[in-house]
């Protein structure tokens, strides 16, 4: 588990821009089951990849287009539970974090997982994801 002092201000960075932290697995339950419209996942982490890429990518997705109807996010290393339950939605892919999940009507879309992130810059992340908003958004 990371400190709450070094994980606070990239769960804030999300939060931010309209992103709901879900800490427990009821929340990501609620928030991944049988909701309508679209849902993004972003499993954050404390890596440099996320920092540098997944964060700003998705936040340069979200200012450009279309846009999923809901938000949320989990904190691998920190929302230990939380993110547990939320890999149970991504099956077939394997745990990974950073990671980004696009959800319709409660089913994966899209997923980017840390080897799609780590090492692509940030517009090559937005790109990504705003060609899969304006499909399933």
């Amino acid at each position: 588990m990371y400190p709450i002092q070094l994980t606070q201000p990239m769960a804030e960075e999300l939060k931010a821009v309209g992103f709901q932290s879900i800490q427990n697995p009821e929340e990501v339950q609620k928030a991944l089951e049988n909701t309508q419209g679209t849902t993004l996942l972003v499993i954050n982490s404390v890596c440099g990849c996320a920092a540098a890429n997944a964060r700003p990518g998705v936040k340069i997705a979200l200012e450009r287009g279309k846009k999923p109807d809901h938000l949320v996010t989990v904190f691998a290393g920190v929302d230990t539970e939380a993110t547990k339950t939320a890999r149970n939605y991504l099956a077939p892919y394997p745990p990974s974090s950073p990671s980004i999940a696009l959800f319709k009507d409660g089913k994966l879309v899209h997923f980017l997982e840390r080897h799609n992130i780590e090492g692509k810059n940030a517009m090559v992340i937005a790109d990504n994801l705003i060609d899969a908003f304006e499909t399933y958004c």
